[in-house]
């Protein structure tokens, strides 16, 4: 019988021929290569001398010190004289307030004014009146004492004559009675006299009492003056109307809100960033701003200052740590940047809009250094 068994095929185990790189692609490579380390060593670079001090945060948005216009006086709105969104300039009128309530009240102080005036006139012409009874009083309290005397001389005459029998006992009392009488004459007169000049005291206070009623009646009128004017509600800036609330025929209450006015010239934005990166920051230092309402544009600015606490230190309820459950949060704190943008570019900013700031503190570099030092040199002291 014939062997049928096939023999086994075997793999052939050669290795491909290895394909060895060009000269232009080692070339290639080797350009490559160079380019990554030149690339590295230069990103190196920047970021020791640049990149470094570069400060960024998106927790940042753009505000304004809005304007809220609240009326003085309370009253109905008779006329809203500005639109939403409308720009106003700075002293523009917005809104007038119905003012025949306050036109009476001025009326009624014009007219105690009045009366207070007329009560002082009649005062101060019964203080001249009284002055001439003085006068009155004073010459006849002296033509009451010339004839006092005059009597009182006559009796001193006929004494020594009626002890002598050369007149009668009659004439010498008829004399004395006359002396007594005017010796009450001059007392009652005197006594006029200090009536009179005592009424002088009470016609000066009624004067003080009119002109004081004068000046209470001229300072309601110019209450009354002040609430007229307040009637007419203008622009305190200029700005954007925003958020208006107010409709003709409402009664506006003193001091409610009834629109914000926007000041877009005057916009800022406020930036939170962490604590572990304000050492270096000073106010002055140049800001990159990108806004994400804006894309591609990016906006200069300045730090203009930097808030006194971290946010959390003005918030309604600050933290209390001293609670046994500490947990350590990396704090922020506000930075205030002024914006150096374009009209165009500013017509295009709204407040709320969210950016992205990133600060260049290359100017404060070698601060920490210095305080270092300053710091190891007061505790060795």
């Amino acid at each position: 019988m014939t062997d049928q068994t096939a023999d086994p095929i075997v793999p052939d185990e050669t290795p491909p021929p290895s394909r060895r790189l060009s000269g232009r692609a080692k070339a290639i490579l080797l350009v490559l290569l160079l380019v990554a380390i030149v690339g590295g060593i230069a990103w190196f670079l920047n970021y020791q001398n640049v990149g470094r001090f570069m400060e960024s945060t998106d927790d940042a948005r753009i505000e304004a010190d809005m304007v809220t216009v609240s009326p003085r006086v309370s009253g109905y709105v008779a006329q809203v004289l500005v639109r939403e969104n409308q720009d106003v300039a700075a002293g523009q009128p917005l809104v007038r307030i119905d003012r025949r309530t306050i036109d009476a009240q001025a009326a009624q102080a014009d007219a105690q004014i009045a009366v207070a005036t007329a009560q002082a006139d009649a005062a101060r012409a019964q203080l001249n009146e009284q002055s001439a009874a003085i006068a009155q009083a004073q010459a006849q309290l002296a033509s009451a004492r010339a004839k006092a005397a005059h009597d009182a001389a006559e009796v001193a005459r006929y004494r020594p004559l009626a002890e002598s029998g050369a007149e009668t006992r009659q004439q010498l009392a008829t004399l004395e009675l006359a002396a007594r009488q005017s010796a009450d004459q001059v007392r009652a007169q005197a006594a006029a006299l200090v009536i009179q000049q005592r009424r002088v005291a009470s016609v000066r206070s009624q004067i003080a009492q009119g002109t004081a009623q004068q000046q209470a009646a001229r300072a309601q009128r110019t209450a009354a003056s002040v609430d007229e004017d307040a009637t007419l509600l203008t622009a305190a800036v200029a700005g954007r109307i925003g958020d208006r609330t107010v409709t003709p025929g409402q009664y506006a209450q003193a001091g409610s809100r009834l629109m914000s006015i926007v000041p877009l010239n005057a916009l800022y934005v406020t930036a939170n960033f962490k604590e572990t990166q304000l050492a270096l920051m000073r106010p002055g230092q140049p800001v990159r701003i990108e806004v994400d309402a804006l894309d591609g544009v990016e906006l200069r600015g300045r730090i203009e200052s930097l808030s006194p606490g971290t946010g959390a230190q003005f918030s309604i309820l600050p933290p209390q740590n001293a609670t046994g459950n500490f947990t350590k949060i990396t704090q922020r704190v506000p930075v205030r940047v002024a914006i150096q943008a374009t009209p165009a570019a500013r017509r295009l900013l709204v407040p709320g809009l969210s950016v992205t700031v990133t600060v260049d503190t290359r100017s404060a570099n070698g601060d920490l250094e210095r305080i270092r030092e300053q710091q190891s040199a007061a505790v060795a002291k």
